[in-house]
């Protein structure tokens, strides 16, 4: 499938890579991003490769609105959101303004277009709490821990609410912990990123807790496979996107160190408030549905990463 697509969160990590593969395959693509924590550079490469639209906008405001019915998009790509679950903490009315109102009026803006489909990045790391059987199904109870995870679980609720009243398909895609080139390794980034950076600076990184926190890693290339498939598939549906294989921080830590060359060992601090103890997705139902799979292994992944930051240090 191709046509016209609206990415949120365009210029962020993520969302560049996704307007990029869009380009390529030949859709026409608008990209909206307030440039808070997304940088115009990361479309570097996207704008190489054809023609793109970029509105500096913030999704909440009554201008995305105008904006998506000037370019009426046919699938709409959601990933503009705050996703830092220690931020949520602090600021649970922050968070819920973005991740909830913010959703809702790009939902208002595909209403009022017509759109075919939203596809809306979730999270699967937040959304199923610690008091779950691993590896987590899409079947499973959600009791988020956090007012982040809270927020991407609210938003399930109004995503079935447009398709059942307006017929606005959607696919929600519970991401796992999304690593590779032009992650922001400061700021809210993820700790493949800050630990890559850190180690490249010849600086020890910090693992907050034991380091025997488990996390599921999946490689940007391979999310973003997922949502251009999920594009032309719909059906209402969340699908777990990861590995299924569950890596500790202490092992992403040493992964790194030897790809780098680093031999100096971490900083250990108290653990963060919110976040999950173990963490790693089954992604049958996505390998079903979408015809995908996670085709990157983290070796691989983390030797392209690296080599990155150090392209561009």
């Amino acid at each position: 499938m191709n046509g016209s697509a609206l990415v949120t969160g365009g210029a962020g990590f993520i969302g560049s890579h996704l307007a990029g593969r869009l380009m390529d395959e030949g859709w026409r693509v608008l990209v909206v991003d307030d440039l808070s924590t997304g940088h115009l550079d990361n479309l570097g490469e996207a704008r190489a490769r054809g023609r793109i639209k970029f509105h500096q906008l913030d999704v909440r405001n009554e201008e995305f609105c105008a904006a998506v019915e000037h370019f009426a998009p046919d699938v709409l790509f959601h990933l503009a959101a705050q996703t830092s679950v220690e931020a949520s903490m602090d600021d649970p009315l922050h968070d819920a303004d973005i991740n909830v109102l913010g959703t809702i009026n790009v939902l208002e803006a595909a209403r009022r277009v017509d759109a075919e489909r939203v596809v809306f990045a979730s999270t699967g790391g937040a959304i199923y709490g610690d008091n779950v059987k691993l590896p987590a199904k899409e079947n499973y109870a959600k009791h988020p821990g956090s007012p982040y995870g809270i927020s991407k679980k609210v938003v399930e609720d109004y995503l079935r609410f447009y398709q059942a009243t307006y017929g606005i398909d959607y696919v929600a895609l519970g991401l796992a912990n999304v690593y590779g080139p032009r992650q922001d390794p400061y700021g809210e980034a993820g700790v493949v990123a800050i630990f890559t950076r850190l180690m490249l600076d010849k600086k020890r990184p910090v693992i907050y807790g034991d380091g025997l926190q488990t996390r599921d890693y999946v490689f940007v290339d391979d999310a973003v496979d997922a949502f251009v498939r999920a594009a032309g598939i719909g059906g209402g549906k969340f699908l777990n996107v990861g590995t299924g294989l569950e890596t500790s921080v202490a092992q992403l830590f040493n992964a790194i160190a030897e790809e780098v060359g680093f031999a100096e060992l971490p900083v250990f601090a108290e653990p963060r408030p919110g976040e999950p103890v173990r963490s790693v997705l089954d992604p049958g139902a996505a390998m079903k549905a979408l015809h995908w799979q996670p085709w990157t292994g983290l070796e691989e992944g983390l030797a392209i990463t690296v080599e990155w930051f150090r392209k561009n240090r």
